[in-house]
């Protein structure tokens, strides 16, 4: 199937300034139940994937049960509007506890960050 004229962004909070930086915008939070909903009801071809880094696209692939789909990279420097956007906020804090682990090649691994996601929808509306 052929892209939409307004096909779905996915961006992290890396790259959100560059295509936000002209008009006006509505944000609104969003549950993961809800972001994965969006994404399944856009064809692959209807989807661009901004992510700055693979993980983050694992995470959506594996924490959400979104299906692994090959979306396109491409850069993008404005929405149009009309178009719409899920935004995949990474914050990052201090482990409070240090626990090490061993992996499967034998090293050792010690946890020092903890790492939470959040979504928003992001639609152009000016």
């Amino acid at each position: 199937m052929a892209r939409t004229k307004f096909p779905l962004l996915l961006v992290d909070n890396k790259n959100i300034l560059s295509v936000i930086n002209e008009g006006e915008f509505k944000f609104s939070p969003l549950t993961f139940v809800e972001a994965k909903s969006i994404i399944d009801m856009h064809d692959e071809d209807d989807v661009i994937n901004l992510f700055s880094g693979r993980d983050l696209e694992k995470v959506v692939y594996n924490y959400l049960d979104v299906e692994d789909r090959n979306f396109e990279y491409m850069p993008i420097n404005n929405m149009v509007v009309g178009q719409d956007a899920i935004i995949f906020k990474l914050y990052i804090t201090p482990s409070e506890t240090q626990p090490i682990i061993t992996t499967e090649s034998g090293a050792m691994a010690k946890k020092i960050e903890n790492i939470y996601v959040t979504c928003q929808l992001v639609s152009r509306i000016k």
